[in-house]
This record gives C-alpha cells, structure tokens and sequence, in this order.
C-alpha cells in the first residue's frame, strides 16, 4: 500500500509541477492582451513557437536517454549522470557561440527584431542548461525539490510580468528623467515578456548550479554513442511534436501578406489558449494515468481496465468541451478582455475537439507503450507532422487561421484514428466505440448548435449542458452506482 501511496504523492507532484507553467499561460493572457496590440502580441506568439522546436533540439532526447541508461545495471550510474551534463552543457555552450554572433543575420532571415532574437536564443541556453538538473531530480526521487524550484519559476516570471506592465508605467510616469523611465519601453512592451521570462530562467539555473558540482562532469564516448542512438527517435518524435504544436503560428506569419500576418497571429494565439482548459486537463490526467497503466499492464483484466478508463476520459473531456463552448462570451471577457482579439473566436470549438482528440491519442498510446513498441509512437507523430504542414500550406492562403485551427483538428484525430486500428492489431482493448463515439458526437452538435446557430445564447447553452449530464447520467448509471460504492 505504502508503494502506491508513494506514487500517487509522486504523481501528484509532478502533475502540480508540470500543469502550473501551463496555467501561467492561462493566467497572463488577459494581462498581455489588454496592455499588448495584436501585432505585439503576435510576434510574442510567434517567437515563443520557434522556442517550442528550439527546446526539442537543444535535449534531442538526452532527457528520456538519461532515465533508461541511469538504471541499466551494466553502465555507472555517475558515467550516465555525468556524461549526460557534459553532453547538454556543451552543445549549449557551442549552440551560444554559433547563434549569438549572428543574432543580426537570424533576425534579419526570419523578419524579427535582433533583440527579441537575442533573448529567444539566451532563454534557449538557460533552459537547456536545466534539463539534467531537472531530470537528476526525477531520477533520485526528489519531486519536492523539482515542484519546488518549477514553482518558483512560474512565480518569479509572474511576478516580472505585473511589475512590468503594471507597476513600471506608473513609476515611469511618476519618475521622470530617473532609471524608471529609462527602462520603460512605451512602444516595444512586448519586450517585456521576454526579460521576465530571461530573469525567471537565469534564477532558476543559478539554484540548480549546485547539483553541477554533485552530478560532475565527465564524458564516456560509448555511453554516449549509445544513448544518442536512443535519443534519436525520441528527437524526431520531439520534432513532430513541436510541429504539431507551434508551427501553425510560423507558418501564418510567413504565408499570409506582411502588413496583416502578425495581427493575424495575435488573434490567432490568444484565442487558441481558450482551448487550454482541455489540454489542461489532458496533462493532469496523463501525468497520472501513464503509471497507472504501466503497473497494471500484467494484470488479467488490464485491457478492460484501459477500455473504462479511456472512456470516462472522453465523457470529461466532452463536457469541458461543451461547457467552454456555452459559457465562451464570459470566458472570453475575463480572458480576452480586449475586443480587438475576438475576430478568431470561432477557432475555439475546432481547438477544443483537436485537444480531445489529443488527449485520446494519449490514452490510446498504452498499447505502443506496455508492448515496448514505442518506435511507433514516433510514426505516428511524424504523421501529425505531415498532416499539419500539408494542411497548413494549403488552408492558410485561402481562410488564414481558420485553415490552421482545422489542420491541427486533422492532425489530432488522424493520429488518434491511426493509433487505434495499429492498437487493435497488436495489443486489443475492448473500446466501447459506439459510447465513446456517441459522447463526442453529442457533444459536438450541442456545441456547434450553441455556438453556430444560437450565438452563444446563454441560457439554451445551459439547457444543452444539462442535457448533456443527463443523458450522460442515464448512461453511465450503473457504473457510476460501483464507483461510489467502492
């Protein structure tokens, strides 16, 4: 018993660790949008995107390849930890040297401002510098300490980001000719996003520089041609992800004309974080099913198991999504407070179903991962990746970020569809197809009824979600009846 509470501590943890930096999102939306034009703020959504794939690139899977190694009773454990930092520290180091000099010339190729590249390029070395730390951390079974130091990083970056759009103008205005108002950028506040972001990483690194002295450095060349061998595949599947995730963003920014492209983005990006409530959700429930799922996959009832519990995934999932989509004009206000951005509120719903499909995916991912085929998971991802760019090339000329929100719609549930038919060949979980199909269908159309042809009527949305439970309720009664009882 003392195991399992264990692991419930664990994953509760890494799940508060984990989901916060995501809801920090959530949080600053409202802040950037109504300080922030939505050309501003689509160059912020635009850089952070290239920061998504820079991240993947800079661990190229080292992070995974340390945990596999680290417990392999044939190599040491300090030549894993060392060899690992060693690896990450200098690839950082030579990613800075051959970046920061031509910081002008990136800026120039890829139509930024140097200094927000210079940034961008100086938050990708910190944060790579932390990966080891982090993962050392997980690795000894320290998730106090990692939720600790994550947490305060989120706290640090909110803290910069209200003192400088929220308290700064005031000391600026009210200082004149002093150091307030020589570091207040009344026409670059995008800027700002940036440094709290750079001060946050830079604090954060300075309190994990003592785990560089305990981990040390050292470098064995087998140990690490065998686990960049490793980390090859998860690197891929890390670049596809990225693709699926962020590369609607540039490719917006890039295909549509330049005197609307980053408007474009900015409406695009704000709106798309109303969808964040599903992804929140799919994290949290991930984080704390996958060790699930690996600690019952020997049991004799474990597909069954993996069958209730996909489709209690989708009948949450559907009601987040229909509740978003009926209560949108006020989730919208409080969030997107600035009018200016509500031009792209119909991408909401397509978002919100690609999220649900997303997190179905996850759920469906236990056969590739129980059976150790996890070469799979990274096919799978490639052809995300393919259905995005394809998508996106094709769609954006034509309906601009609509063409995107269905891309990304396209990509999810191609994965998702793919996903079960190899999981049916290789390792069968009874899916109850008919419940799961009919919750997202009926969720869909309440949806779309109330968002599309009754304009987010207040109250026909409530009575569609009332509905929903009902129908649900009658449903699912039975189970629900053993579920309490337990």
């Amino acid at each position: 018993m003392s195991v399992f509470k264990k692991l419930f501590k664990q994953t509760f943890i890494y799940g508060l660790a984990t989901v916060l930096p995501r809801a920090l999102g959530i949080v600053l939306v409202p802040l950037y949008t109504s300080v922030l034009g939505r050309e501003q703020y689509g160059v912020y959504a635009s850089i952070m995107a290239f920061l998504i794939l820079g991240n993947v690139l800079l661990s190229y899977g080292m992070e995974t390849a340390f945990f596999r190694f680290i417990n392999k009773k044939e190599f040491d454990k300090k030549q894993v930890q060392a060899t690992a930092l060693t690896s990450i520290t200098s690839t950082t180091l030579l990613f800075l040297a051959v970046t920061l000099p031509f910081k002008n010339q990136i800026a120039n190729t890829l139509d930024f401002n140097p200094v927000f590249v210079t940034y961008g390029l100086l938050i990708l070395a910190l944060d790579a510098f932390a990966i080891i730390p982090f993962v050392w951390f997980r690795a000894n079974e320290k998730p106090t300490q990692y939720a600790f130091i994550k947490i305060f990083n989120v706290c640090i970056n909110l803290g910069f980001n209200l003192f400088f759009f929220l308290l700064l103008p005031k000391l600026a205005v009210d200082n004149s000719n002093s150091f307030w108002s020589d570091i207040y950028f009344e026409e670059n506040k995008v800027a700002y996003v940036f440094i709290a972001n750079l001060i946050a990483s830079i604090i954060t690194l300075l309190i994990l520089l003592p785990l560089y002295q305990k981990i040390g450095f050292a470098f064995n060349l087998p140990i690490f041609k065998k686990m960049l061998r490793y980390a090859f595949p998860v690197l891929i599947a890390g670049i596809a992800f990225s693709i699926n995730e962020a590369f609607d963003k540039i490719l917006l920014k890039y295909m549509l004309p330049s005197n609307i492209a980053e408007a474009e983005v900015g409406v695009y990006a704000a709106c798309y974080k109303l969808g964040v409530f599903m992804t929140l959700f799919a994290t949290a429930f991930r984080l704390g099913i996958e060790p699930f799922f690996f600690n019952h996959a020997k049991e004799q009832n474990a597909q069954q198991t993996y069958a209730t519990i996909t489709r209690y995934y989708v009948v949450l999932g559907s009601l987040i999504l229909l509740t978003v989509v009926v209560y949108i004009d006020i989730l919208k206000r409080i969030l997107i407070p600035n009018q200016a951005y509500w031009s792209a509120l119909s991408i909401v719903p397509i978002i919100l179903l690609a999220n649900l499909c997303l997190g179905i995916y996850h759920n469906l991912s236990v056969w590739y991962k129980v059976t150790d085929r996890t070469k799979y998971g990274a096919y799978i991802s490639v052809l995300g990746a393919i259905v995005t760019l394809v998508l996106n090339v094709v769609l954006i000329p034509v309906i601009s970020y609509v063409g995107s929100a269905i891309a990304t719609l396209a990509a999810y549930s191609s994965m998702m569809v793919v996903s079960y038919f190899l999981g049916k060949k290789h390792y069968r979980v009874p899916y109850d197809i008919k419940k799961i199909g009919g919750y997202i269908l009926l969720s869909v159309l309440l949806a779309s009824f109330s968002f599309y042809i009754f304009e987010s009527d207040i109250w026909i949305g409530t009575g569609f979600l009332f509905l929903y439970i009902a129908l649900i309720f009658v449903s699912e009664k039975k189970q629900l009846k053993k579920i309490i009882k337990l």
